[in-house]
C-alpha cells in the first residue's frame, strides 16, 4: 500500500485503538479495499495530528481488529436518539456555530447541512470538526468567542461527550480536529469499541520522545541541548516498531495514577467529640478529575472523589463580606436529601471579590514539565494553550518568568513585564517534551527566581504545571514538602495545574499545593483552562486570608452524633485551631468554600450504627448536666468559630457565630443548600458511601434541577448533564 501522511504543525502523533467496522450492504467496494477505506477513514477522522511517512499494511494488528467486526448498537434511549433532527436544539447550534466561525462541514451527497436529519455519529463528526475550529479561537483569541458561545460549546460537549470519547482517542481533551471525511459508507456503526471499564483510567498511547529546545541549562548533570533533535520530525524521534496487543486499562504499566486512600469521615457522638475541626478547602481537581473519567465512559476510582472539591467547584450566590472582613459566613439548616430524620448543616464562605485590574502586582514563575511523560496532546500543548490565557490578563506592573524541568531544569524566559505578551507567548511555543522529570531541579530554580525578583506588597507565586511524576532528584515527598514548606514561609507560594491521563499523580499534587499555600485545580480542556485562568484569576493567583480554620462545637441537648461530609484529608487536632504555626487552608479573592455537617438529632432513633464507647468513670457522661445551661437550653445547634491570618501576617483573629434550628423543611431551602445537598449526593453514589441512605441519581437530578438557578456560565447544567450520564454508565455496567 502506498504510503499515507498527514502533517499538523510539525508535530507527529502515533495512535492505537480497536475499531469496530461493519461492512455496508450498499457496498461496492471489496472486502479488503473496504477494509482499508474503512480505516483510513477512521484515521483522517480520529486522529487529532496525523502520522508522517508512516505506512499501514493490509494486515497490521490495526488492520486485523478493523477485521473483528464486534457489533455496536445503535443507542435507542430516549436522551440519546439514533437520528439528530434539524429542529432540535443540537442541530440549531451546530449550525450557528458553523456560519459564526466558518466550521468545516459535510452532509449527505445532494443536500446542505441541516436540510434533513443526520445519524447521530454524523452529527457528531461535523460536531468534532466544529470544536476543532472553536478550540483555535479560543487559544487564539480570534476571532474573539462570545459567553453565550463558550455556554453552547460547554452543554454540546456535555449532551455528546459520550458520542465524542468514543470518536476520538480517550485520552486527548485538547483537540485539534481535521475536517471531517465525507459521510458515504460512514454511519453509526462505524465507530470505537467503547465497553466500559469501571474504576478503569484511559490508557496512554505509547509515544516517541521528543527533545526540549531552546533553554538555559540549570543542572550540570544533564543537558538536554545534547540530545539528538529530528528536525524532518518536528523534533520527535523517527516511527518504531510499536506492539498493537490490546492491553487492560487496569494494568499496572498503563494505570499509574496515584491517589490517596480516603477514609470516609464517621459520624461521632457529641457527648465524646463535641469539637470538629478542620482547614478549608478550596482546590478542585478532583471534581474535573472524575468529569473526565465519566466523559471517557468510565467510573472514576473511589479514592478520586473527594466531596469538598466537588462542592467547591461551583460557585453559590453568598453575600459580599462588609466591613474590614475578607469573607462573610452563611450558615442553613434543614432537612438532609438522603435521610429525612437527620438535618444537613450547610457552612458558606465566601471571598471578598476583586477586579483583576486593583490586584496588587504579580512576581509570576511558570515552571513547566517538559519531560517525556508530558509528550501528549492534552499534556504540554494544553499547557501551552492554557498559559496563553493567563497571559492575556497580565498588566504592565506583572512579571512572569517560565522555568522547565526534564532530565535538567533550565530558565527559559527571564523576568518580563506582563505587557510584552509577544516575548512571552514566544517562549511559551517554543516548548517541547523530552527526557526525564528533574522535578526537584526545576522547584529549587523556580524559587530561586522567585525571590531574585521579590515584590514585598505584591503577590509572589509559582504555578506549577505537571503531571506530577518526579523522578529524577528530589524525589520524595518530604523533601519536597520541606523545601515547599520553607518558601511558603518566605512568602512565596505556589499553585499547581495537574494535566494528562494514565499517569496523573494526583495524591502528590495535591499534598504540594496544599503545603505551599496554593490551590489544586486539574486542568482537562480549554474551557476549565478559562476557567481556571481568567474567570476565576484572582482566585486562583491572589489570597485574601490564609490559615483559614474552621472550628465547630455541638450542643449536647440538641445533637447527639455528626459527620462532616468530605474534607477528610483537612482534618485537625481540636488544639491545633489556636496554634497560630498550624498551617491550614488558603482562601483567594472571590473564591466560595461551602462545608456539610449531617447531624442525628437528639431524640432521633437512626438506622446509622453510632460508635460505642463506654462510660466513663470520672468524667459527666454524654453530656448530660444536672442543671443544663442557658446555652444548652436554647435553639442553637451549634457554635461555629473560624481563624484566619491576613497574607502578610503571622497572628490568627477570631469570628464566632452560632447556628439557629429553624426546622425548615428541604423543599424550602435556598437553591444554594438545594445545589450542594445535590453535589454531596453524586459523589456520596461515586464512592458508595455506607451513610448515602435512600439517595439515588433520580433524586440527585431533582435536586439539581429544581436548584440550577439563572447559571449564566453553564456549570450548574454540565453538572445535571454529567449526573445524566453517569447514571446511563452505572446502568450499562450494572446489566453486564
Amino acid at each position: 500500500m502506498q504510503q499515507v501522511g498527514f502533517k499538523y504543525e510539525n508535530n507527529i502523533r502515533y495512535f492505537e485503538t480497536e475499531v469496530v467496522y461493519c461492512v455496508s450492504s450498499r457496498s461496492t467496494y471489496s472486502e479488503e479495499s473496504n477494509t482499508m477505506r474503512k480505516l483510513l477513514l477512521q484515521a483522517a477522522l480520529l486522529s487529532p495530528i496525523i502520522l508522517t511517512g508512516y505506512s499501514i499494511a493490509p494486515q497490521s494488528a490495526i488492520a486485523r481488529e478493523v477485521e473483528r467486526k464486534i457489533d455496536v448498537p445503535t443507542p435507542t434511549n430516549v436522551s440519546q436518539p439514533a437520528e439528530i433532527a434539524p429542529s432540535s436544539w443540537a442541530f440549531q447550534a451546530l449550525l450557528s456555530l458553523a456560519k459564526s466561525y466558518s466550521c468545516p462541514t459535510v452532509s449527505p451527497a445532494g443536500t446542505t447541512l441541516g436540510q434533513q436529519p443526520l445519524k447521530r455519529s454524523d452529527f457528531t463528526a461535523n460536531l468534532n470538526a466544529c470544536l476543532q475550529k472553536i478550540d483555535g479561537a479560543i487559544a487564539s483569541g480570534t476571532p474573539k468567542v462570545s459567553p453565550e458561545d463558550l455556554a453552547t460549546v460547554r452543554r454540546l460537549r456535555s449532551e455528546f461527550a459520550s458520542d465524542l470519547a468514543a470518536l476520538q482517542p480517550q485520552n486527548s481533551p485538547f483537540l485539534p480536529r481535521v475536517t471531517a471525511p465525507p459521510l458515504d459508507n460512514f454511519t453509526g456503526r462505524d465507530r470505537l469499541d467503547t465497553r466500559l471499564q469501571p474504576n478503569a483510567v484511559p490508557a496512554p498511547v505509547p509515544r516517541p520522545q521528543a527533545g526540549v529546545q531552546n533553554y538555559t541549562p540549570f543542572s550540570t548533570n544533564s543537558n538536554l541541548q545534547g540530545q539528538v533533535i529530528y528536525p524532518n520530525y518536528g523534533g520527535v524521534n523517527p516511527p518504531t516498531s510499536v506492539d498493537r496487543t490490546v492491553v487492560n486499562p487496569q494494568d499496572r504499566e498503563y494505570n499509574r495514577e496515584g491517589y490517596n486512600r480516603i477514609y470516609e469521615n464517621a459520624y461521632q457522638r457529641v457527648k465524646n467529640n463535641p469539637l470538629s475541626t478542620f482547614g478549608i478547602d478550596v482546590d478542585t481537581a478532583s471534581y474535573s478529575n472524575i468529569r473526565r473519567f465519566i466523559s471517557s465512559g468510565m467510573l472514576p476510582p473511589k479514592d478520586a472523589v473527594r466531596l469538598e472539591e466537588l462542592i467547591n467547584y461551583f460557585t453559590y450566590n453568598y453575600p459580599q463580606p462588609k466591613g474590614d472582613r475578607p469573607f462573610s459566613i452563611n450558615t442553613e439548616v434543614a432537612a438532609a436529601p438522603w435521610n429525612s430524620k437527620h438535618k444537613l448543616v450547610h457552612i458558606g464562605l465566601q471571598g471578598k471579590s476583586i477586579a483583576t485590574k486593583d490586584l496588587p502586582p504579580s512576581n509570576l514563575v511558570f515552571l513547566l514539565d517538559v519531560s517525556g511523560s508530558m509528550n501528549s496532546p492534552d499534556k504540554l500543548p494544553l499547557v501551552k494553550a492554557s498559559l496563553k490565557y493567563l497571559v492575556s490578563e497580565l498588566r504592565a506592573k506583572d512579571s512572569v518568568t517560565i522555568v522547565v524541568y526534564a532530565g535538567a531544569a533550565g530558565l527559559v524566559l527571564p523576568p518580563t513585564p506582563g505587557n510584552q505578551k509577544t516575548k512571552i507567548l514566544e517562549a511559551i511555543d517554543k516548548l517541547e517534551a523530552g527526557g526525564s522529570t528533574a522535578g526537584g531541579a526545576g522547584i529549587q530554580l523556580a524559587y530561586k527566581m522567585a525571590r531574585d525578583n521579590f515584590l514585598k506588597s505584591g503577590n509572589n507565586r509559582v504555578i506549577l504545571a505537571t503531571d506530577g511524576d518526579f523522578n529524577v532528584g528530589i524525589s520524595s515527598d518530604g523533601e519536597l514538602v520541606r523545601m515547599i514548606e520553607e518558601k511558603r514561609e518566605q512568602g512565596v507560594f505556589l499553585s499547581v495545574l495537574g494535566f494528562g491521563t494514565g499517569n496523573l499523580q494526583d495524591a502528590k499534587m495535591e499534598q504540594l499545593a496544599n503545603k505551599g499555600n496554593g490551590n489544586y485545580a486539574y486542568i482537562d480542556s480549554l474551557m476549565e483552562a478559562k476557567k481556571v485562568l481568567v474567570s476565576q484569576m484572582g482566585g486562583t493567583l491572589f489570597t485574601i486570608a490564609k490559615d483559614v480554620k474552621i472550628q465547630v462545637e455541638f450542643n449536647p441537648a440538641k445533637v447527639q452524633a455528626y459527620r462532616l461530609i468530605g474534607y477528610e484529608n483537612r482534618l485537625l487536632q481540636a488544639q491545633d485551631f489556636n496554634d497560630d504555626k498550624k498551617d491550614a487552608g488558603e482562601l483567594g479573592a472571590g473564591h466560595s468554600v461551602t462545608a456539610l455537617y449531617e447531624i442525628i438529632p437528639v431524640g432521633v432513633e437512626s438506622d446509622v450504627k453510632l460508635p460505642d464507647v463506654d462510660e466513663l468513670k470520672y468524667q459527666e457522661n454524654g453530656g448530660d448536666r444536672s442543671s443544663p445551661s442557658n446555652e444548652y437550653q436554647s435553639d442553637e445547634l451549634m457554635l461555629v468559630k473560624l481563624r484566619y491570618k491576613n497574607p502578610n501576617e503571622t497572628t490568627s483573629k477570631l469570628i464566632s457565630q452560632p447556628i439557629i434550628d429553624r426546622a425548615v423543611q428541604l423543599e424550602n431551602a435556598s437553591a444554594n443548600f438545594r445545589f450542594s445537598a445535590a453535589v454531596a449526593g453524586f459523589g456520596m453514589l461515586l464512592r458508595d458511601s455506607e451513610y448515602k441512605g435512600s439517595l439515588n441519581f433520580d433524586e440527585v437530578l431533582r435536586l439539581a434541577n429544581l436548584s440550577k438557578g439563572e447559571d449564566k456560565e453553564g456549570y450548574r447544567a454540565e453538572f445535571i448533564r454529567l449526573v445524566e450520564n453517569c447514571k446511563q454508565l452505572t446502568a450499562r455496567i450494572g446489566a453486564k
